[in-house]
């Protein structure tokens, strides 16, 4: 399937016995936000939540780092995905956090899996139904996953690499000038990374922008597409969302650094500032 559906996609196809809906929305710490009880007071028919922080590696005090295949596979069995089924990502924002679920799906080898391009917002928006309370009782599934290992990277292979390392982090934070939302945090980039803000990439609406738009920007930051590419942002969430682009644009070969500036900044590896 398309890595992104549309919102008439979606309405036209929520009694299909083979999909499966997940709100992965997420906020930042300093938002204040709770995403699980939003979901109770509104969410898309026959969604479940896709719990961010819990279905996630839980040893280390790195927030929301991917779990094991085991850990993932059992965990979205309970919330009813199944490797038959397709799965739909979406989240309050309108194109936030459902990327990162997209791209914890694609890296444990589920390719039949697609972002709602717009989300909540632009469902809302079209004044489409929504229900509240909290979530039916799934039927359990049965998903296997398997680990690509070339689609995630760690703090190890990011220092030895000579990909580029595109930032989705807003400029500010990139450029250093802003205090990391996490605390023992150093502000800063990693030498040699360019930034992309996540946000240039979306519409107004939340939707993701035209290729066209998107290439162009890409082309901007002196990214080209035919080499290695490693996408990082504040926390694994937003950089998922330039590896949606990079997708869309056709770009082959290109992964995530999981611990992103959350490791890196706290590392005491080397930090840059400034543009």
């Amino acid at each position: 399937m398309n890595n992104l559906v549309s919102t008439e996609w979606l309405a036209g196809h929520l009694a299909d016995d083979d999909l499966c809906i997940f709100d992965c929305s997420w906020h930042l710490p300093t938002a204040k936000r709770d995403a699980k009880a939003e979901f109770a007071l509104a969410h898309i028919s026959g969604a479940q939540f896709f719990d961010l922080d819990a279905i996630s590696d839980t040893e280390t005090k790195l927030p929301h780092m991917l779990p094991s295949a085991n850990k993932f596979g059992h965990s979205v069995s309970k919330i009813g995905a199944s490797n038959a089924k397709k799965i739909i990502c979406y989240d309050c924002a309108g194109l936030f956090s459902a990327a990162r679920v997209w791209w914890m799906f694609k890296t444990f080898s589920h390719e039949n899996v697609a972002v709602l391009n717009g989300g909540m917002k632009k469902w809302r928006a079209e004044n489409r139904h929504v229900q509240s309370g909290p979530a039916l009782q799934p039927k359990p599934g049965n998903f296997h996953a398997s680990l690509q290992p070339n689609r995630v990277k760690s703090i190890e292979e990011v220092a030895a690499a000579t990909a580029l390392i595109i930032d989705a982090r807003a400029p500010t934070r990139f450029r250093g000038e802003e205090a990391e939302p996490r605390p023992g945090v150093k502000p800063g980039h990693i030498p040699g990374a360019r930034n992309i803000h996540y946000a240039t990439l979306l519409n107004d609406d939340g939707t993701l922008r035209k290729a066209s738009d998107l290439k162009s920007i890409f082309d901007k930051a002196e990214v080209n597409l035919e080499e290695p590419i490693i996408t990082s942002c504040g926390s694994g969430v937003t950089a998922a969302i330039l590896s949606l682009a990079l997708t869309e644009l056709g770009a082959k070969d290109h992964a995530l650094y999981d611990g992103s500036w959350a490791e890196w900044g706290a590392s005491g590896r080397e930090i840059v500032t400034g543009p």
